[in-house]
Parts: C-alpha cells; sequence; structure tokens
C-alpha cells in the first residue's frame, strides 16, 4: 500500500526511502501483535482440550486433523496467490484468523455438547489460514527488506517476537491459574483467546498499511508451480532425497504420537497448575532460541549430517526422560534438554533440504511439498497415539503392571520413544553428506520464528539471500 502522505512529484529514490521505513516500522508492530496469537494457539489449543474433557482419541484428533489441512493450504496457496494480490490474500487470511480465535473464546463461554468438536474444527480453520499466509509473507517480506538489512531486522524482529510470545505464555499461565482458583477458568481461556482475537486483528490492520512493491498477482505462477511439482515428482528418483523426506516425516510422525499428551500428562495426571505448565513449555522453547546460533557455527564447521545424527540420536531419549521423576523442576531440565536437541534437529534439516534440492527448483514449493509429507505423517502419528493411549488403560489390567506405570500415558512415550529410534536406526546408513553448493553464511540466511507446537517447539521459516535475474553476483 503506497503511502499518500508524500507528494507524488518528490524522487523515486527517496519515496522508496519513506515508504520502506514506513513499512519496516509497521512489520515490527506487527510482530508484537501476532506473537499474541502465536503463543496463545500454539500453547494453549491442547489445555483448552484438556479443560474441555477431551478423550485420548480426541486430543490425537485435534493435533492429527488441523496439521494434514494446514500442509495442504501451504501447497494450494500458492496457486490461489496466482488470481489474488498477496497483501489482500495475507490481510483476509490474518482477520478471518482473528474471528476463528474469537469464536474460541465464544467457544469457552458456551460450553455447548461435544465442545471438543468445534475446537476441532476451528482448529482446523486456525492451521489452514496460518499456512495460507506463510509462504506468502516470506516472498513479500524478501521483497522489501535490503539485503544488506535483512540480518539486524530480522534478528530484532525475532527477538521481539520472542518477548512477546514469553510474556503472553506467563500472562496467560498466570490469567488461567487465578480464575482456575476461582472455578472460572472459562472465563480465563475466554478473556485468552479474546486478546489473542484482538492481538490478531491488530496485526492485520498493520499488515493492510505495509507497502507491496509487488501489488498485482502474478499470472505465471501456475506454470511455474506445474514445472515444480514435476521436478519435485522427478526428485524422488533421487536417493538421497527419498531417504532424506522419509526420514524427517517419519520422525515427526512417531514425534506426533506422543506430543499431544505432554500437556494431558501435567494438566490431567501431575495436577500442574496452568502458569506451571506455560514455564514447562518456556524452558524448552526459551533454549531452541539460545541455541540456534551454537547449532549454526557447529553445522559450519562439521556439516548438516553431523548435527542431524547427534540430535536424531537424542531426540527418542526425551519422552523416556518423563518416565523417571515427575518432579517440577526435573521436567523443566528435561524441557532444556529437550530445546538442545530440537535446534540442533530444526536448523540441520533446513540446511540439509537446501544442499540436496534438485537445481533449478523453485525452493519454496520444494519446501511446501516437503510439508504436505510431513503433516501427512503427523496424521497418522496422532491418530494412532489417540488410538494407543485410548488402549492404554485396559492393556496395563491385562498385564497387571498398573502399578509399574505412573500413568498410562506412559505406554503412549515408550511407544513414541521406540519408533522414534526405529527412524533414527534406518537413516543412519543412508544419511549421507551432500556435495554441499555455494552456501549462504549464517548472517546471508534470515531464520524467524513461523510459529509454535506441540511437536518441536519452534517451527523455523527462513528467506535465502538472492538476487534479481540480470544482476551481478
Amino acid at each position: 500500500m503506497t503511502s499518500t502522505t508524500k507528494p507524488h512529484n518528490e524522487p523515486p529514490g527517496r519515496r522508496r526511502k519513506f515508504w520502506l521505513r514506513r513499512t519496516l516500522r509497521l512489520s515490527q508492530k506487527e510482530a508484537a501483535a501476532s506473537a499474541t496469537t502465536t503463543a496463545t494457539s500454539d500453547n494453549f489449543f491442547n489445555a483448552f482440550a484438556v479443560y474441555l474433557n477431551a478423550t485420548a482419541a480426541q486430543m490425537g484428533v485435534l493435533t492429527a486433523v488441523p496439521q494434514l489441512f494446514g500442509g495442504l493450504c501451504q501447497l494450494v496457496s500458492v496457486w490461489v496467490c496466482s488470481y489474488v494480490s498477496r497483501r489482500y490474500l495475507i490481510v483476509a487470511a490474518a482477520l478471518l484468523q482473528a474471528l476463528v480465535i474469537v469464536g474460541m473464546g465464544a467457544l469457552a463461554i458456551v460450553r455447548p455438547e461435544q465442545a471438543i468438536y468445534w475446537l476441532i474444527g476451528l482448529a482446523v480453520f486456525y492451521f489452514s489460514l496460518h499456512n495460507v499466509i506463510q509462504p506468502h509473507w516470506r516472498a513479500w517480506m524478501g521483497s522489501i527488506v535490503p539485503q544488506r538489512r535483512r540480518g539486524a531486522f530480522f534478528a530484532a524482529r525475532t527477538r521481539l517476537t520472542m518477548v512477546a510470545t514469553l510474556l503472553m505464555f506467563l500472562g496467560g499461565g498466570a490469567l488461567l491459574t487465578g480464575t482456575a482458583g476461582l472455578e472460572a477458568s472459562w472465563l480465563g481461556f475466554a478473556i485468552l483467546f479474546f486478546i489473542a482475537g484482538g492481538g490478531r486483528t491488530l496485526s492485520g490492520y498493520y499488515l493492510w498499511r505495509m507497502h507491496d512493491p509487488d501489488p498485482e498477482p502474478s499470472r505465471e505462477q501456475p506454470g511455474n508451480v506445474s514445472r515444480s511439482l514435476h521436478q519435485v515428482r522427478d526428485s524422488l528418483h533421487d536417493r538421497t532425497f527419498r531417504h532424506y523426506s522419509i526420514f524427517v516425516a517419519g520422525m515427526l510422525g512417531m514425534v506426533a504420537i506422543s506430543a499431544p499428551f505432554f500437556a494431558v500428562y501435567m494438566l490431567r495426571d501431575l495436577q500442574f497448575t496452568y502458569l506451571e505448565y506455560s514455564i514447562n513449555s518456556i524452558a524448552s522453547i526459551a533454549t531452541q532460541f539460545l541455541c540456534l546460533r551454537f547449532w549454526g557455527v557447529f553445522s559450519d564447521r562439521f556439516g548438516n549430517r553431523l548435527v542431524m545424527l547427534i540430535t536424531s540420536g537424542m531426540i527418542p531419549m526425551l519422552p523416556l526422560l518423563w518416565l523417571v521423576s515427575p518432579n517440577f523442576y526435573y521436567l523443566l531440565g528435561v524441557q532444556v534438554v529437550s530445546g538442545i536437541a530440537w535446534s540442533g534437529f530444526s536448523l540441520s534439516t533446513a540446511n540439509y533440504l537446501y544442499d540436496i534440492r534438485p537445481h533449478k527448483t523453485d525452493f519454496a514449493v520444494y519446501a511446501a511439498v516437503q510439508s504436505c509429507l510431513s503433516a501427512g505423517a503427523v496424521f497418522v502419528g496422532a491418530l494412532a497415539g489417540g488410538f494407543i493411549a485410548s488402549a492404554a488403560p485396559e492393556l496395563l489390567q491385562r498385564l497387571d503392571i498398573v502399578e509399574l506405570m505412573g500413568s498410562p500415558l506412559f505406554v503412549v512415550f515408550i511407544t513414541s520413544a521406540v519408533l522414534r529410534m526405529a527412524v533414527t536406526l534406518w537413516f543412519i546408513p543412508r544419511a549421507v553428506e551432500p556435495r554441499v553448493r555455494r552456501h549462504p553464511r549464517m548472517l546471508e540466511i534470515v531464520y524467524r520464528v513461523a510459529r509454535l507446537n506441540a511437536l518441536s517447539g519452534v517451527v523455523l521459516d527462513w528467506l535465502t539471500v538472492t538476487r534479481k535475474p540480470g544482476r551481478t553476483k
């Protein structure tokens, strides 16, 4: 959106500097506003489901179905933007997201019969809209932020997002703990979701005021996407990419078996307060932020393959650590270990995909297809986890080992750990160090927080530094 406050007869360079400064300031404000939504949706959805007395199977569905639709929508959104301006699409999706979150607040107040199914339906819309926004926001910001300022700009934006997210985590946990003490948890969730909806509305307003240097939809996009999809299909014949895809999707699928049930274990079995639950989540997410630079330097020196092998060996152990003790401070330590493992895994798998992707392939579409594969695996894994959690109590009674297990959910944690290790052992002999193409340095790759989720904590999105065709390298 071009500003009308500056005279049209000013030199183009001065007008560009004006809208650039204005848009970058608005983007920073948008980061803080949208963080209220990200923190609420990804930290408190499962807690809200537990409050609604969701069964184990329903907890699995709450993770499985929205993730599947979200992954598919990320790919479909590429076609949609062929006919609609990306700015209009992003703003419309953000405002619709705000309505969905307000609907969750209304759900907390009304609490109709089968409320959990209403929550699942709203979650499907929420994650679908999020994945419609994600690839186009990345392209939009990549076209705005000057190359020389990207590292500093997104680093500042990430810090702002992190602070706002942690404050929302703590504030939301304290609010819910306070209202739970008054036996009015419904009110706490309603206020929380209304605040998040207001934050997303404000985010949409800031996005609307931002400038888009490419306001028209790209009519050539469908053909480009079709060619890219053919390239991705052909790349499946490449053994390295095929093994990588199976590994990442398989790992996330096995993680999804247990991911929805840590909230159930803390809130229902251990009777954690909502504040303690939030602090537990913060321990993992904050550790991931702190460790990203370490893993970046380590992977630059020793290669992404080694980081993948180290962290994929740690990840299967994480659910087993939850079996050792229910102590709150011990579980904080477990979450710190989890943050160390997941930060290295997320960073190395993203870099590895960059290294092994076929040349002349649209990376955005390529990554979107990879997301779809992972979403399918998460869908299967989460449904399987719900089934295992539902069958666990009867299984323990038949084996007469109920007293041996601190919780029936331990069956889910153990199953997830064993299958994670199976995926790792399958991948180890197939992991190769690809011939590394010219790799941007860490400061030349812009990482941002796409969202937080129950599977792996921080989900990274990243922008490579590229030049327009015809420019001198």
